[in-house]
Parts: structure tokens; C-alpha cells; sequence
């Protein structure tokens, strides 16, 4: 019985195993030319010992048939995932490209192996991960490397093995702390949204800032991604806070929703900062100073990136494009005496 190896197998070990050139298993694998039953047969049976999985982009392209790419993501119809995806199919169409999309519902291996299986069994020429939450991540640390897969991502994931296309949320929280204090805020409470790393992202572009000013760190109030979660959290800030960011803007919104039925008046007495600038944030009243994050062109680069490594064969280098201050009515300096 041949031996399985402990990585994911490509045509050279195929090759060994089967003991026949690499040319051969090509033939074999893509039917371009004919061989003896008893060398295809050969071929196979390598194939199905190591669990070669064919690299689809190389047959889309070679055979010239139409080529489809795959989304892998936790959610479809929150705000940053689904516009990034809105971005990826715009960019994909325009190369003559479909998109098929995963939804992967947990990080349990199980599921994930799942939807891995699902999405490799299809020709796909490559994939998109979009990398916002645990499941994300789990999912990208368990694609094979025999296909193209490029990450979409909010925070920077130091030595990461795959090309990521990056939004940079630690430098959106970092300007925007840095903000909040410039405005004579003695220091800046956070309302966090989950998160894949303890030391990146959001929360600790937040922390930095803080650290480096010189300022006390308040605790993490927690929270999920959503406005009820923003309305629940808001009971467990901190009565003295004068200033909040909160790790998106839905979230925002149900804190400011809570202090407001409170009375607390919003930013008289507290300034509050949300993050993404969804379309609804600059009609709240008052109006949401937020972070600015391009989705739809997350979207669109993570395409590029994938698309010029399917033509080229060669990995691109990440990309990084920084967030923006976007600076509504709910920021000012703290009230008098506060």
C-alpha cells in the first residue's frame, strides 16, 4: 500500500507514487491524451491513497472552459461582509468570471471540513476567504494549498502564509482614539465587537493609542455585532465615560440608543464614535462620527489579487489600504467639569 504524506499532496508525489513521469499523470488527470488502462488504473490509485485533489484552475484555464472562483464567509448579510462581497462579484464579472458562495455557519472542524469539501469539489479556479471573525480564520488555516485563496481581512495578521487584502482596522481605531482625545477626553472607554486575535484589530488600535498617550485603559465592555447587543453593553459602561468607541457602528447605535432613554445627551455628555460609516450612521440623530472602511473595494482588490495569481501562477503580495476619520455631530470635548 503506498504511504500517505503528511502535507497536501501535488502532481509530483502522484507521480512517485504511481512510478510513471509527470507527464503521464497529467495525461491521465486532464484526458488530453490516451494511456494504457493498466498505467490510468496505476494513476488512480495514487491519486486516491494521497488524496490529490487536481489543481482546478490549471484545467479551467488549459481546457478553456469558463471559470468560477468561490467565497467562503461566516455571514452574507451583515454590513462589511456583504459588501465586500458585492465588490468581489462586480470585480469578478468584469474579468468574465462567476462566483459561487460558502457559507461556513461555525468554527467546529467538522463544518468547516464540510464546506471545504463542498467548495473543492467543484472546478473552481480559486477562492476568497473573507476573514472577519473565528470561523474565518479557522477556515483559511484549513483550505489546501492546491488552489489560489486570498483573505479578506479587517486586521493586519502578522506572518500570515496567504496574500491578504487588508482594511486596517488597528490604524482606524488608533486615529480614532487619538481623536477622541485630542478633544480633551481624559481617556476613551471601548464597546467591543468580537474579535479572530487578542493583539490586532479594533480593540487593540484602541488600546495602543491609549498606551502610548500615557492614559489609563478602561475594561472591554463587550458586545456582539448587532444594536441589541450595543443596547445591552451600554448598561455596563463605566457611569464616568466621556467618550466611547464602539467597535462598529450598529453596535453604536444601540449604546446610543440606551444613554439616550437614560438621559444622558449625546455629545454633551458623552462622545460617541462607531466604525465601518454604514449608510445609516450619518442620519441618526445626532449624526455618527465614525471609522470609514471601503468594502466594496476590500471586495474588489481581494478579486485582483486572485485574479493576477490565476493568470501569472505566481502569489501576490498583501495589500493594505488605511481607513478614514469621518467626523459627524456625536464627537466634541468633553462638557465642563467632566
Amino acid at each position: 500500500m503506498m504511504d500517505a504524506i503528511d502535507r497536501v499532496p501535488v502532481l509530483a508525489d502522484v507521480a512517485a507514487a504511481a512510478g510513471v513521469s509527470l507527464s503521464t499523470v497529467s495525461r491521465v488527470i486532464t484526458g488530453r491524451a490516451p494511456v494504457s488502462e493498466k498505467t490510468r488504473s496505476r494513476v488512480m490509485e495514487a491519486v486516491a491513497q494521497l488524496g490529490y485533489r487536481p489543481n482546478a484552475a490549471a484545467q479551467a484555464l488549459v481546457n478553456g472552459r469558463s471559470s468560477t472562483v468561490a467565497v467562503i464567509a461566516n455571514h452574507t448579510l451583515r454590513w462589511g461582509y456583504a459588501a465586500t462581497l458585492h465588490g468581489i462579484e462586480e470585480q469578478a464579472r468584469a474579468a468574465g468570471f462567476s462566483v459561487m458562495i460558502a457559507v461556513v455557519e461555525s468554527s467546529d472542524p467538522a463544518e468547516v471540513r464540510r464546506a471545504i469539501d463542498g467548495v473543492w469539489s467543484q472546478p473552481i479556479a480559486g477562492a476568497v476567504v473573507i476573514d472577519f471573525d473565528a470561523v474565518g480564520a479557522a477556515t483559511l488555516d484549513a483550505l489546501p494549498h492546491n488552489v489560489p485563496v486570498v483573505a479578506a481581512s479587517g486586521a493586519w495578521q502578522p506572518g500570515a502564509d496567504r496574500p491578504h487584502a487588508y482594511l486596517d482596522d488597528f490604524e482606524g481605531a488608533r486615529q480614532a482614539t487619538d481623536y477622541l482625545l485630542s478633544l480633551g477626553h481624559h481617556t476613551v472607554h471601548h464597546v467591543a465587537i468580537p474579535s479572530t486575535s487578542e493583539h490586532s484589530g479594533r480593540e487593540w488600535g484602541w488600546r495602543r493609542a491609549l498606551t502610548d498617550a500615557g492614559r489609563v485603559v478602561p475594561d472591554v465592555v463587550r458586545a456582539g455585532y448587532d444594536p441589541e447587543s450595543g443596547y445591552a453593553a451600554a448598561e455596563r459602561l463605566d457611569p464616568g465615560a466621556t467618550a466611547v468607541l464602539c467597535g462598529n457602528d450598529e453596535v453604536a447605535i444601540g449604546v446610543a440608543r440606551r444613554l439616550q432613554e437614560r438621559g444622558v445627551s449625546i455629545p454633551r455628555d458623552v462622545s460617541l464614535m462607531g466604525f465601518d460609516d454604514q449608510p445609516f450612521a450619518a442620519m441618526w440623530v445626532p449624526s455618527l462620527s465614525t471609522v470609514g472602511q471601503d468594502f466594496v473595494g476590500l471586495g474588489k482588490r481581494t478579486f485582483a489579487m486572485l485574479h493576477s495569481w490565476i493568470l501569472s501562477n505566481e502569489q501576490p503580495a498583501h495589500s493594505t489600504v488605511l481607513p478614514r476619520l469621518v467626523l459627524r455631530q456625536s464627537t466634541a470635548g468633553p462638557r465642563p467639569g467632566a
